[in-house]
């Protein structure tokens, strides 16, 4: 079985989680009293390290 991760951040403090999908029930993730929120993946850039 492959297992999801998945990268939450907290919007007040800044805190970031990684967590492992499975299939059992999902719970949602708080942080300072707040649900974190899903980060998405940003799109892969090309280009190298050297950029003008």
């Amino acid at each position: 079985m492959t297992e999801k991760k998945e990268t939450y951040r907290c919007n007040v403090c800044g805190n970031v989680v990684e967590a492992k999908g499975g299939e059992e029930k999902e719970e949602e993730l708080t942080c300072c009293g707040e649900p974190m929120v899903k980060v998405e993946e940003e799109p892969k850039r090309g280009g190298g390290c050297c950029r003008k």
